[in-house]
């Protein structure tokens, strides 16, 4: 059983709520997750992955938290006919069974604002995704080199 999985059900037991309430969160897998290195900290830094739902039901991701960050939030860039770009929080993300969501540049992606220290790049962060049913999931984010594209591979 998965550290998280564990976590939330004796949480559930501690505050009386039915195990089968926290079902969802452990079907989700993080793949390929990586970040960009930053100047400093005075701006925002950024990271990516893939979402996958590997269960039978829905799964909300509600938020984030790292030290790495005073304020990590989901964020999406768009662009408008004019060609104008511009970028706002989007909330909760709703990830169907079976299904993916990438969150990649120029699209979906985990802002960090309010940097505590400097990404570095051949560190790592640890970022933890919070869901809807009390559910939590960490990954290990590896800093790759300013101008990346991408994990190589």
């Amino acid at each position: 059983m998965k550290s998280s999985t564990f976590t939330a059900i004796a949480f559930s037991i501690l505050i009386g709520l039915p195990a089968t309430s926290l079902a969802g969160s452990e079907d989700m897998v993080v793949e390929n997750a990586w970040a960009r290195a930053s100047i400093g900290t005075n701006r925002p830094g950024v990271a990516y992955m893939t979402l996958r739902n590997t269960g039978t039901d829905p799964v909300t991701l509600v938020g984030l938290e790292t030290p790495l960050a005073m304020m990590p939030d989901i964020h999406e860039t768009t662009t408008d006919s004019n060609g104008v770009s511009s970028m706002g929080p989007v909330g909760e993300i709703i990830i169907s069974p079976g299904e993916s969501v990438s969150l990649e540049p120029g699209g979906m992606h985990a802002m960090l604002m309010r940097l505590q220290t400097k990404m570095v790049e051949g560190e790592t962060f640890p970022l933890t995704l919070n869901f809807a049913d009390g559910g939590t999931l960490t990954v290990d984010v590896p800093i790759l080199g300013i101008a990346a594209r991408g994990p190589e591979g």
